[in-house]
């Protein structure tokens, strides 16, 4: 018995043939559902949003609706709901009848799983509306009953599970059944909205909530794949003139997601004649990569690029044109001699074969200066039409028996590119090139084929941003590779120096003061020159110095090509919903009472506290330095971080600053960034201990017996839960594991030197603990300088303190803002202080501690960059 025929994409069927890939999975996660999910999420918030501020315009929206449909005979819409709630029910259950008789009863488990998950969103919706929500968002989405204070349902709590599930079980593609249901919805929500039983935003939230369900849960299981398979394409090519015999799957050498919607490629051999090259391209394929796009597209500036979200015939035009273009343009790029359809969710494009092999498989010795040349050649020929192609990595160059290069991939390419992009392919070019040969050779056949200026003029763009992401990636891990490499170096000659030193001192008789003197300054001069030595430059910074061999006059200085950066990004977003946040706190504060009230002499007790801190930071710090430093000028690098604060986060400026101000005062290096490396790492372990031990006492206060409190176990046991989901992760445990190596390979010879001398470690600890308690002191006077003194002890104030500075530190805007002043805010009105005591106190501590500074911050930031110390 022979195999079973196999369905083509038409219906019919075609003989099986030989067909050598990969099974396919059996179920893909869609990244057009993910899209879609956080469409609908984004629709949520907008829905919510308008409820929450918008509050005349939904009241006048309700008002217009209960006014134009007050008319409407109250039979009449009774009989409507009542037909309508029926059929709401009927058609799921005749649609699911149907697909059981198909045999289609995945899909049915699909939407039954989104209908529960929709269903339990809705309780917890109404939960959150009823116990929780804004009044303005509870008077958008219900509506009074008429019986007692009784209120409607603000998510209905049977139509979001129906539409989750004919959402789920895929009715887009059965027209008739998706017009019945959305007949029986519409028709099922007018008669509730002029029965006055829902108003019209809670209508939209529920069907956004039953949308955003339903393909979520499709994400997350992962839908059918119905990808068209080798057997399909066979099919395929017979219907447009060729007459296959088999097709093996290629594999692809690149999973980079700006590379990832190139889809699938086979080999096709016929009957008679050469093989041919087919690529299928599908829907969920041209998805690929969505998200990277869109964000290069919204941050890089000056350069066009394509659509983020290509159809199938638009990508197949774009790579048909491309490939002429090229081809007239008189460079070698794969002739396409076929094109169609593979059903509605696919297409196919035929190229000859090309026989070759790409940059990337051929060994370093095979990539001879003919073939540089040659793909400098093919570039040339590109710019000469204005064609851009976007994607010149080492796997889209395809070198055949002859030594002829090929452009391949030229889908993300550009038709009369501008400047700015042309420029970028000879960058990307030159890097592609030079990571394989070197730059020497990369920028020499570069100035051969295209001229020096054309070379010169790309300098401003070679720069990592401008660069593919697999390039990038490769550059990363070169560079860490180099930074091994140098420390590595640097122990060997520390190791050397100390072992001649040893040999030194047995042979000779010196004072031990001169001779500790005298091998510190040799150890260190060992150091510089073995750091010397084994410093590597760059391939970007290689290539940049080869040009300008060539054309010393060639602009150096990088093109600004973000138009955006994440970090500002993200700061913007975190200031936003802090400024949102203390505005609408500030509002219920009265600050002219306030300033009546306040008992000054506790606010000088809080800025004598704050002004303490600098002193307490210098011994901090100079408690992990063994090399001498002067304590004044170090407590003015302190104030002066007051102003750096303003301009980074809190975690990042002060590291920043105290590393640099330890260069200059003559520590190394790699000693300083240890150095201050140690008094963080020592800092963080202090800070834990303390929150842990205050949140200990905090909640044995108030009980006769030692008993933890409950937030302190909770947070134990959600450390412990951490630490097993990273230890069983092996990509997390990985990750772990090499940061805290590469931390402790500096930091620990650093907390050895410190070890030996007792007073610099008492120094340090000392300090820290006087930094924690100046500024647990200040928010204390605080307190009571607005007379809520009486109300929280100082346990409490600590825990509230050390939590409010862990997430400042760790929140992305300058200086915390926003996340210190609202951890601190909720922190003491949880621990029994009055609200607008809470709010005052906390903006005179931020006051103290962060504004005020400032001024002396700027002076001493100035001061300190006049004599060269930062």
């Amino acid at each position: 018995m022979g195999p079973p025929d196999v369905p083509d994409v038409d219906g019919g069927h075609v003989d099986p043939l030989e067909v050598d890939e990969p099974l396919l999975a059996a179920r893909v996660h869609r990244p057009s559902d993910l899209v879609r999910v956080l469409v609908g999420v984004l629709g949520i918030a907008v829905v919510l949003a308008i409820a929450a501020f918008a509050h005349g315009t939904t009241a006048g929206l309700e008002a217009d609706i209960t006014e134009g449909t007050g008319q409407a005979p109250d039979l009449l819409v009774r009989i409507a709901g009542l037909v309508s709630s029926i059929a709401v029910l009927l058609v799921p259950v005749a649609f699911a009848i149907e697909r059981l008789i198909k045999r289609d009863g995945l899909r049915i488990a699909d939407g039954v799983l989104a209908a529960v998950l929709a269903h339990g969103v809705t309780l917890a919706t109404d939960l959150w509306v009823s116990r929780a929500a804004p009044d303005t968002v509870q008077d958008a989405l219900t509506r009074a009953t008429g019986v007692g204070d009784a209120l409607t349902d603000p998510v209905h709590g049977y139509l979001a599970p129906v539409i989750a599930y004919m959402t789920a079980v895929g009715m887009t593609r059965r027209p008739r059944w998706r017009v019945a249901l959305w007949v029986v919805l519409l028709l099922d929500a007018l008669a509730m909205l002029v029965g006055g039983y829902t108003t019209p935003f809670s209508i939209i939230l529920t069907v956004l909530i039953g949308w955003t369900v339903a393909y979520a849960t499709l994400y997350a299981v992962g839908s059918p794949n119905i990808r068209p398979t080798g057997q399909n394409l066979l099919a395929g090519l017979r219907r447009v003139g060729f007459a296959p015999v088999s097709a093996q799957r290629l594999e692809e050498s690149s999973e980079a997601p700006e590379h990832s919607d190139r889809g699938r490629r086979y080999l096709v051999h016929l009957e008679e004649g050469p093989p041919l090259d087919v690529t299928v391209v599908d829907r969920e394929q041209q998805a690929q990569g969505f998200f990277y796009r869109v964000w290069r597209r919204l941050t890089l500036r000056g350069i066009t690029t394509r659509r983020s979200l290509q159809s199938l015939r638009q990508a197949l035009e774009q790579e048909a044109l491309l490939a002429y273009a090229a081809i007239a343009a008189g460079a070698r790029a794969p002739k396409l001699i076929a094109t169609s359809e593979l059903g509605p969710d696919a297409v196919m494009l035929v190229y000859e074969h090309l026989g070759g092999r790409s940059l990337d498989a051929l060994a370093d010795e095979e990539i001879t200066d003919e073939l540089i040349r040659n793909a400098w050649q093919q570039v040339k020929a590109l710019q000469s039409r204005r064609i851009a192609h976007r994607r010149l990595t080492g796997d889209a160059l395809v070198v055949d028996r002859s030594g002829n290069v090929t452009l391949t991939d030229l889908r993300g390419g550009e038709i009369a590119a501008g400047d700015l992009v042309l420029r970028m392919d000879i960058a990307q070019l030159l890097t592609t090139l030079g990571l394989r040969v070197g730059a020497g050779r990369s920028v020499g056949a570069a100035v051969e084929t295209l001229g020096g200026d054309a070379v010169a003029d790309c300098l401003p763009l070679l720069q990592p941003i401008a660069l593919s992401r697999s390039t990038r990636a490769t550059l990363r891990r070169l560079g860490r590779e180099r930074a091994e490499r140098e420390r590595e170096a640097v122990l060997a000659a520390s190791k050397a120096a100390k072992e001649q030193r040893e040999a030194e001192s047995a042979a000779a008789r010196k004072s031990p003061k001169a001779e500790k003197k005298a091998d510190k300054k040799a150890e260190k001069q060992a150091l510089d020159v073995a750091l010397d030595e084994a410093r590597e430059e760059d391939l970007l910074s290689q290539i940049r110095r080869q040009v300008l061999l060539i054309r010393p006059q060639a602009p150096v200085e990088p093109a600004r090509l973000e138009r955006i950066r994440p970090r500002t990004l993200v700061s913007f977003i975190a200031g936003a919903f802090a400024a949102y946040f203390l505005l609408s706190q500030l509002t219920h504060v009265q600050f002219d009472k306030v300033i009546e009230e306040a008992q000054w002499g506790w606010v000088a007790t809080a800025a004598a506290f704050s002004a303490l801190s600098y002193f307490a930071a210098a011994m901090s710090l100079l408690g992990f330095v063994p090399e001498r430093v002067p304590f004044l000028r170090t407590v003015l690098a302190q104030v002066a971080g007051s102003f750096v604060k303003l301009v980074a986060p809190a975690a990042v400026g002060g590291v920043a600053l105290n590393t640099r101000f330890l260069q200059r005062q003559g520590v190394r290096p790699g000693l300083a960034v240890a150095s201050v490396g140690a008094s963080q790492l020592f800092g963080l372990g202090a800070h834990v201990l303390l929150l842990l031990s205050f949140g200990y006492l905090t909640g044995t206060e108030k009980t006769p017996e030692m008993t933890p409190s409950r937030t302190v176990i909770a947070g134990l046991l959600t450390v412990a839960v951490l630490v097993l989901v990273v230890t069983a992760i092996p990509f997390l445990r990985k990750f772990v594991v090499s940061r805290v190596r590469a931390l402790f390979a500096g930091v620990v010879p650093r907390m050895l030197d410190v070890l030996q001398r007792p007073q610099k470690l008492l120094t340090g600890i000392g300090g820290m603990l006087l930094l924690t308690g100046c500024f647990v002191m200040c928010l204390d006077a605080s307190i009571r300088a607005f007379g809520g003194g009486q109300a929280v002890s100082y346990a409490s104030i600590a825990v509230v303190f050390l939590a409010g500075n862990a997430l400042g530190s760790a929140a992305p805007t300058p200086g915390g803002v926003g996340a210190v002043e609202t951890t601190l805010t909720l922190g003491l009105i949880a621990v029994g202080l009055d609200k607008e005591i809470a709010i005052s106190a906390v903006l005179l501590f931020r006051l103290m501690t962060f504004w005020l500074p400032v001024l002396p911050g700027w002076i001493s930031f100035n001061h300190l960059t006049r004599k060269d110390a930062i």
